[in-house]
């Protein structure tokens, strides 16, 4: 697998210009047109993705170590096909609906004033993850592990304090009704 370290993509639609097969480390990707590639099997280690389209890209098997997702659009990423052993992300300013974080091990992430509607964290495990000026929009929380996780700033979301493991985790008071939603209670 080729290595290519340290290079600026700018501007290229790489549904017509295949972005070649190989490692790529500390590179950056701008303004950058990735939508329904195959990504399978590519590295990107130390990798800052700005302003760039990746939606319904195939990600399987990908690896993803410390990569930063800046103003990017990423509808229908699974997430959870990718090489889950080294997943390491930040994610800010980003459009990330309809993705799936199924079962992966998430501890530490970052995600900064970002759409996370109707996103899978089932299974996830989410320990010290902050969720800052994000939207949850009808995510899904399942057997998740929220631990020490912060909610503070976050809204619209939805989690079952009973089928979740949320322990030391930190919410607004504008947002108890997220938690207790389950009771059909009347919050005033």
């Amino acid at each position: 697998m080729e290595i290519i370290e340290d290079v600026v993509f700018e501007n290229i639609d790489f549904r017509t210009e295949a972005l070649k097969i190989g490692e790529y480390e500390n590179c950056m990707f701008k303004k950058c047109i990735l939508a329904d590639c195959d990504l399978s099997t590519f590295k990107f280690i130390g990798c800052i993705f700005e302003n760039c389209d990746l939606s319904l890209a195939n990600i399987n098997k990908v690896v993803l170590r410390e990569v930063q997702f800046k103003e990017c659009k990423m509808v229908g990423l699974k997430f959870d096909t990718t090489d889950s052993f080294s997943i390491s992300i930040a994610i800010e300013n980003c459009i990330l609906t309809y993705a799936s974080f199924y079962k992966l091990k998430l501890k530490n992430t970052i995600f900064l004033h970002s759409k996370l509607n109707e996103v899978d964290f089932t299974e996830a495990d989410l320990t010290n993850a902050v969720f800052d000026h994000c939207d949850l929009t009808n995510s899904i929380f399942s057997a998740t592990n929220l631990e020490k996780a912060d909610f503070s700033t976050a809204f619209n979301y939805s989690i079952d304090m009973d089928a979740n493991k949320i322990k030391k985790s930190k919410h607004s008071k504008t947002q108890l009704g997220g938690l207790l939603e389950k009771y059909n209670l009347t919050i005033e």
